[in-house]
């Protein structure tokens, strides 16, 4: 599925990512974290990144985040690849 992920000190990048559990705790380096931002899209990251010492990442909605984060779709209690929409909102928000 696609989705954005954003490294500490690089830019947003689209990547596909396969939609499991063990993949997306690979992509943040441990056990995730997810942040709502709407309905349809939230932010996931390392739910230990402050405790290990994870460098700042990006403020998003108000929200500080270390370690990767990506982004992906919500669909009920599923998540799902992002749509044009979500990855400009994303993009224009990881960015800006």
């Amino acid at each position: 599925m696609k989705i954005v992920k954003k490294d500490p000190g690089k830019s947003p990048e689209i990547i596909e990512i396969e939609n499991t559990l063990s993949a997306f705790q690979e992509a943040v380096g441990g056990y995730i974290e997810t942040v709502t931002l709407f309905e349809d899209l939230c932010l996931i990251c390392n739910e230990e990144g402050r405790l290990m010492g994870l460098p700042h990442n990006v403020e998003c909605c108000g929200v500080d985040f270390v370690g990767t984060v990506l982004a992906a779709g919500v669909d009920g209690e599923e998540f799902c690849g992002l749509n044009d929409r979500q990855i400009h909102a994303v993009m224009t928000q990881m960015l800006g």
